[in-house]
């Protein structure tokens, strides 16, 4: 069995950052309608780094009209241009990694899960079998076989005569 490392957000990077065609496709393949895919598709693709990047080229190109006197001035064009255009990408992108690194964590978690109970029902045929055996040699030596119960000291336990 493979050594498994904890599952680190930032091993999800680069599929967050570049989506293959092959992963958009199957991200549209999970929904269905034309308005769904589309909606996949552009969050998909505005969820990217580069996206963020055209984003940026973009909010620079009005950069210069907000620096003329009269324009709208730096500050409301690092408000209203480049923090709304270029944060909406990079949240997006650091959901669409942090989604990621859950669902593996998820992941493992479950195979985690499978294998202890896995391993449960393995001892609890164990533990059948050896009942199974202390039943017979008990019958041998002509005692009850009855299944002992844990009960508190004091306390009356079914099945045994009580003794004065």
């Amino acid at each position: 069995m493979t050594e498994r490392r904890p599952v680190k957000t930032e091993h999800h990077l680069a599929k967050a950052l570049h989506p293959s065609p092959s992963a958009l496709r199957e991200a549209m393949g999970e929904v269905d309608g034309f308005n769904a895919k589309f909606a996949v598709l552009i969050t998909r693709l505005v969820g990217t780094m580069w996206c963020a990047y055209v984003f940026a080229a973009i909010a620079f190109i009005g950069l210069g009209p907000a620096l003329k006197p009269g324009g709208e001035g730096i500050v409301s064009w690092i408000a209203q241009t480049f923090l709304q255009l270029v944060l909406l990408s990079v949240i997006m992108v650091g959901q669409n990694v942090q989604a990621a690194a859950a669902d593996k964590r998820a992941e493992a978690t479950f195979h985690d899960a499978s294998a202890a109970l896995h391993e449960m029902a393995h001892v609890q045929g164990h533990l059948a079998a050896q009942d199974e055996l202390l039943t017979r040699i008990a019958v041998r030596l002509g005692l009850d076989p009855v299944p002992v119960i844990d009960t508190p000291p004091g306390e009356e336990v079914p099945g045994q005569d009580q003794q004065d």
